[in-house]
């Protein structure tokens, strides 16, 4: 359900990659309180990519899950936008995300929905 796309113009190895990846995956499931095998993570490095007229590190990500809560936006940001820091050194006032929630019906996994 949850989905997490990862953008950012900081280039990294695979190995770099595939670690933040598998830890944003179980971290935001915990967050969230679902099942990892649904967390489905991706991430785009090396692009080229400005933010405030300037190249420095950034990263965009964007996070859609079913019925995502409100009341959880603050903390998923802080979570997600201290993972990034920590995993890849991209300043915290350079993250941008966005934060989409969708209805059980508009979402579709194994030939149905949810």
């Amino acid at each position: 359900m949850p989905l997490l796309n990862i953008q950012t113009n900081v280039d990294l190895e695979k190995a770099t990659a595939d670690a933040l990846i598998r830890t944003v995956s179980a971290r935001t499931a915990n967050a969230l309180g679902k099942p990892e095998r649904y967390v489905m993570v991706g991430i785009e490095a090396g692009r080229t990519m400005c933010f405030g007229g300037s190249c420095e590190r950034l990263a965009y990500l964007e996070l859609k899950s079913i019925d995502l809560p409100e009341g959880q936006i603050a903390e998923l940001s802080r979570l997600l936008t201290e993972l990034i820091h920590g995993a890849i050194d991209v300043p915290m006032d350079r993250v941008y995300i966005e934060f989409t929630s969708a209805p059980r019906g508009m979402w579709g996994w194994n030939g149905g929905t949810f």
